[in-house]
C-alpha cells in the first residue's frame, strides 16, 4: 500500500513539474500544484454528501414550504450541479458571480410549474435551493483557488469549509431572528425596505400569471430603457475615454431606483472625499482609499448588531432637542 502511495505521490510531483510534451513550470507554481493534488478531496467523499445534503433537503423543504413538493426539490438538486460548474467557471474566469441569474431562472420556471396554487412561494422557495447550491460552488471555487496560491492544503480548506458551513447554521438563523425583530424589514419607507425581495416577488407572481400581471405599458417602458441602456454602453466603449467618463453608467443610473436616494447621497459624499484626495495627493489616495473604504463598512456591518439588540430591548436613542409651537 505504501509502495503505491509513493508511486502516486511521485507521479503527481513530476506531472506537476512537467506539463504535457514536456514543458517545463516555473519552479514555485510545480510546488503549488504538487501540495494542491497531494491532498485533494475524493470525488466519493463530495458525491455522498451531495446526495446526503439533497435526501435531507428532499424531506425537510416541503414540511416548510407546503406548495413545493418533494420531487420539485429533487428536480432542483437534480439540475443544480450543472448550473453551478457553470457559475464556477464564469466566476472563475470573470470575477463576476452570476448567481441571481441562475436563481431566477429556476424562480420563473418553478413558478409556471407549480402554477396559481402557491406558485409564487414554491417559486421563491427554489429559487433559494438554486442559488445556495450555485453561488456555494463559485466561492468554493474562489477559496479552493486561494489556498492553491498560497500554498494550502485543500482538504484542511474542506475541513475548514465544513465547521464554518455548521456554525452558520446556527448564527445565521439567530441573527434573521434578531433582525427581523428588532427591525421593520419589509417597510418601503424604512430603512431596511428589502428592495429586492419585492423584485423577486414581482418576478414569481410574473411566473404564475405570465405578462398579463404587469402593469400597462410597462414591458414598453422596459424596452425602451433597455435600448437606452445599450445604446450608451456602445457610445461609452466607441467614443475616446475623455469623453466616455462624462456619460453616465445605465447600471449606477439604475441603483437610486431600487434602494433609494438616500444611498446614492451618501455614494456622492464619498466620490467627493476620494476625489478631492486624488487631487491633492493621488498616491496616498489610490493607497489608503481601499483601506478607508473596509473599515467605514466593517464599521458599519458591525454596529447592526448592537443596534439590533438595543432595539430589542427597546432602548431608543436620546432625543437632544424639542420643537414647540410659539
Amino acid at each position: 500500500m505504501y509502495k503505491f502511495q509513493f508511486f502516486h505521490d511521485t507521479y503527481l510531483i513530476i506531472s506537476t513539474y512537467v506539463g504535457e510534451g514536456g514543458t517545463n513550470l516555473p519552479t514555485k507554481e510545480a510546488k503549488l500544484n504538487a501540495i494542491f493534488m497531494r491532498e485533494g478531496v475524493p470525488f466519493w467523499v463530495a458525491a455522498s454528501g451531495y446526495v446526503i445534503l439533497g435526501l435531507i433537503a428532499i424531506g425537510v423543504i416541503p414540511l416548510l414550504f407546503s406548495s413545493l413538493k418533494w420531487y420539485h426539490v429533487l428536480v432542483c438538486y437534480i439540475v443544480a450541479p450543472v448550473l453551478a460548474f457553470c457559475n464556477a467557471y464564469g466566476a472563475g474566469l470573470t470575477d463576476w458571480n452570476l448567481t441571481s441569474t441562475y436563481g431566477k431562472l429556476g424562480l420563473f420556471i418553478f413558478s409556471a410549474w407549480v402554477g396559481s396554487n402557491g406558485g409564487v412561494i414554491a417559486g421563491l422557495a427554489s429559487c433559494g435551493v438554486m442559488m445556495s447550491i450555485v453561488s456555494t460552488a463559485a466561492d468554493l471555487m474562489q477559496d479552493l483557488k486561494t489556498g492553491h496560491l498560497t500554498g494550502s492544503s485543500p482538504l484542511s480548506m474542506f475541513i475548514s469549509q465544513i465547521l464554518g458551513t455548521a456554525l452558520g447554521c446556527i448564527i445565521a438563523p439567530l441573527t434573521f431572528w434578531m433582525f427581523w425583530n428588532a427591525f421593520d424589514i419589509g417597510d418601503p419607507d424604512g430603512q431596511y425596505s428589502a428592495p429586492y425581495a419585492v423584485i423577486y416577488r414581482q418576478m414569481a407572481i410574473i411566473g404564475v400569471e405570465g405578462f398579463s400581471a404587469l402593469p400597462s405599458y410597462c414591458l414598453e417602458l422596459c424596452y425602451g430603457f433597455f435600448s437606452l441602456a445599450l445604446l450608451l454602453n456602445v457610445v461609452r466603449d466607441v467614443i475616446p475615454s475623455n469623453i466616455s467618463r462624462f456619460i453616465p453608467m445605465p447600471m449606477a443610473m439604475a441603483i437610486p431606483f431600487y434602494i433609494g436616494a438616500y444611498f446614492t447621497i451618501d455614494m456622492c459624499i464619498g466620490s467627493l472625499i476620494v476625489y478631492v484626495w486624488e487631487r491633492r495627493n493621488k498616491i496616498d489616495a489610490d493607497m489608503y482609499a481601499a483601506a478607508m473604504a473596509s473599515g467605514l463598512i466593517s464599521g458599519d456591518g458591525v454596529w447592526t448588531i448592537p443596534s439590533a439588540v438595543l432595539s430589542l430591548c427597546n432602548v431608543n436613542p436620546p432625543i437632544c432637542m424639542s420643537f414647540a409651537s410659539t
